[in-house]
């Protein structure tokens, strides 16, 4: 430590802090306060100083103190061994000295003992044959307490010749030889226990007293096997056969007859349909009324500490998942998986069993009844098996309906629309499975659905198919498919049926909190309702063949001067509008929609396909036709379908086509503004097209003024059916020039 250099640090540490007081004036006159303050404080430190010196010193005396008496204690220490070593040297001569005191010490012992036990020694033959009679008397505890004595004799004399420095095995042998006896009565008497207690449930309702005895005997031997242990710790010498372990045994016995008891109750006759679902009940009855007993006559019986109601009910419990697992492991039907797993997740849980208020047992103090694994194996089965089911079924139903189509016969009829069995069936089979499932959990109903729903999307899949096969060789030969029509509606309205159902269904079993999986619904809806829509238009394809012939008539020379074509279309289709009226209702109006559609498209397409170049006053009279023609379809459409709105009708855009073959060109320009902000998907082609009917237009100027018109259109998007048509017309022919 550098004095000097500390004294220099605190004398510059004063002159900052005096510095720091004086720097203005007013503060010289507190000089003398301040010299005052710093004397203070410096008397204070010097103070606290000394006190903590005064302390340390004192310290310091105590600790020399204490080490001046802990010196003298330790010579006093060593003095003492030395005087113990001193004394230990003639320990070996006092030994040997008292040899012949030990020997005759453990002879007395010896003799003591054999006295004491003399009267077992010279009866034991006797006492073997009389406890054995007691054992076959069911006298239990005399048995016992002769056996006790027995062994009490065998053991203590055995114990002697233990002690001995020098031990004589043949001594021992013969000893052992001589008691061995009383083995056989212990195993004997052990035996007796044993099918005493496999028969308690039986034994506890006619003569409790009886298992008493047994528990009471079985005790003492467990008091027997803890003194073994404990002297065997203490001198190294344990009896023979200890410990028994008694009350171990005795759980086993009960735990054998609980599984006798499982086993017993199984239905031999396995060939009958419901044999597991007796089979359970069965289970469920014996279980129920033994644990009955056990809570009411077994608990009283038993020690508290053999907590004897919650051991049974972990026995039955295990005895009865064991057995479970190997029926799951034998392999088992549909219909016996679900008896199963709702047994397991259902009836041993609730209040038919476990819970039932007789009994009321915690049941999270057990485990499984059977594991998770295996539970889901099953349920995978299960599942498996449904799948393959349905697969089966529609299989043969789609057969069923493939034979019908080739009958040659109508299909059958509620009086007025056409249909089949089929949906309803399929539904029914659905809705029977998950009634099935939902016996068991939630959960599993919903995997259940989910594959019902992608066996049904399936079904629809292989539907199509077959449609479009009967479709094909229908229009290959129409004469050699009988009443195709009239099986096409029935196919439309299953579709719809079929589409109507789903959704039933889900009302009636989709979790409103389950989202996962929902597109596979949606892609059943819009499987059925595209198959819906594409069958009816294939109707219509039927019909419109047909008039094919009718339709490339319209706009020619001959359609001029005759309104054959026309009439023709209208006849035909009223004539198939009859077979449609077995349409269901939402079926005939998406039909008539789209018959409409198609004859507004065709007629179009025949009006924009430059068949007729005429003058102004010619076109007048074409002008005329096309309106009398459009409003005489439109009637016909209205008589068809009375009841059905006819509102944004794609005939009506004929109508408003039809004054423009006759505009003037100069206002051509106005009027091509109104029909494209009314229709903007018409084309640049559709437009010229129309004015090819006036021969008295220039082809240039009709062009210039279509295209200024098409220039100064504002694109829109709508989904107006008049408006839409025209994307459906389509012209592979260059503009004419």
């Amino acid at each position: 430590m550098d004095l000097k250099k500390l004294d220099e640090e605190a004398r510059l540490a004063a002159m900052k802090e005096v510095k720091n007081m004086v720097q203005r004036p007013g503060q010289l006159e507190k000089v003398e306060q301040y010299r005052r303050r710093v004397a203070r404080k410096k008397i204070s430190v010097e103070q606290l100083l000394k006190t903590a010196m005064m302390n340390q010193l004192d310290s310091v005396k105590t600790g020399v103190e204490q080490l001046k008496v802990s010196l003298d204690d330790i010579k006093e220490v060593d003095s003492q061994i030395k005087g113990v070593d001193e004394l230990l040297k003639h320990v070996p001569q006092v030994y040997a000295s008292l040899e012949a005191v030990r020997t005759e010490n453990t002879r007395h012992s010896q003799y003591a003992t054999a006295i004491e036990n003399l009267k077992h020694i010279f009866t034991v033959q006797a006492s073997v044959t009389k406890t054995l009679q007691w054992i076959e008397e069911d006298k239990l505890l005399h048995a016992h307490q002769c056996l006790s004595d027995l062994e009490n004799s065998r053991d203590d004399l055995l114990f002697e010749l233990h002690k001995l420095p020098s031990q004589n095995l043949h001594d021992k042998s013969t000893l052992k030889r001589y008691f061995e006896k009383v083995d056989v009565i212990s195993e004997q008497l052990q035996k007796k226990i044993r099918i005493t207690l496999q028969r308690t449930l039986n034994t506890v309702r006619k003569e409790p007293t009886v298992i008493v005895t047994v528990l009471r005997i079985i005790e003492r031997e467990e008091k027997a096997d803890q003194f073994a242990l404990q002297q065997h710790k203490q001198t190294g010498y344990l009896p023979p056969g200890r410990p028994k372990q008694w009350r171990k045994k005795a759980f086993e016995a009960l735990s054998e007859s609980v599984v006798q008891r499982i086993e017993g109750s199984r239905l031999e006759n396995k060939s009958e349909k419901l044999w597991l679902v007796r089979d359970l009940e069965l289970m469920r009855q014996l279980i129920l009324e033994d644990l009955r007993v056990v809570k009411s006559l077994c608990v009283p019986c038993f020690p508290p500490h053999y907590d004897i109601m919650n051991e049974y009910v972990k026995m039955y419990h295990n005895a009865l998942s064991r057995y479970l697992e190997s029926l799951t492991n034998a392999g088992l039907e549909a219909t016996e998986l679900v008896s199963l797993l709702s047994w397991v997740m259902n009836t041993y849980p609730g209040p038919e069993l476990m819970t039932h208020p007789d009994l009321n047992i915690d049941l999270s103090l057990l485990g499984p009844l059977v594991k998770k694994e295996m539970l889901d194996e099953m349920e995978e089965k299960y599942l498996q098996i449904m799948e393959k089911n349905y697969e089966e079924w529609m299989t043969k139903t789609l057969e069923t309906e493939k034979q019908d189509w080739q009958t040659g016969t109508l299909p059958d009829s509620d009086d007025v629309y056409y249909h089949t069995s089929a949906p309803v069936i399929i539904f029914q089979m659905i809705a029977q499975n998950l009634q099935v499932t939902n016996t068991i959990h939630a959960d599993l109903t919903f995997k259940a659905l989910v594959l019902s729903i992608k066996q049904v999307t399936k079904y629809g899949h292989n539907y199509r198919a077959c449609i479009a096969e009967f479709k094909e060789r229908y229009f290959k030969d129409r004469s050699q498919v009988p009443f195709f029509t009239q099986h096409f509606i029935t196919i439309v309205n299953n579709c719809q049926q079929m589409f109507e159902l789903a959704q039933d269904m889900k009302q009636l079993y989709w979790p409103k909190s389950r989202t996962e999986h929902y597109s596979f619904f949606e892609q059943l809806l819009s499987t059925f309702q595209e198959l819906r829509n594409d069958t009816a238009k294939c109707l219509l394809d039927e019909a419109f063949l047909d008039l094919e012939v009718h339709f490339n008539e319209l706009f020619t020379s001959k359609w001029l001067s005759s309104s054959v074509s026309v009439d023709t279309i209208c006849v035909t289709l009223e004539d198939y509008f009859t077979d449609y009226s077995h349409l269901r209702v939402i079926n005939f109006e998406f039909v008539i929609n789209e018959a409409q559609r198609i004859v507004a498209r065709k007629y179009l397409r025949a009006l924009l396909s430059k068949r007729l170049s005429r003058n102004l006053p010619e076109c007048q009279e074409i002008k005329k036709k096309i309106i009398d023609e459009v409003s005489k379809i439109k009637n016909k459409f209205d008589k068809l379908a009375p009841n059905i709105a006819k509102t944004d009708s794609p005939l009506d855009v004929i109508l408003k086509l039809a004054p423009m073959i006759l505009c003037d060109l100069e206002m051509l320009i106005l009027d091509l503004h109104t029909l494209l902000s009314n229709y903007p998907s018409i084309t640049e082609d559709h437009l010229v097209r129309l004015f090819y009917f006036r021969n008295d237009f220039k082809s240039n100027e009709v062009r210039e003024k279509v295209q200024d018109a098409m220039r100064s259109k504002t694109h829109k998007a709508t989904h107006d059916k008049q408006d839409a048509i025209f994307k459906e017309i389509i012209f592979s022919d260059k503009l004419w020039s």
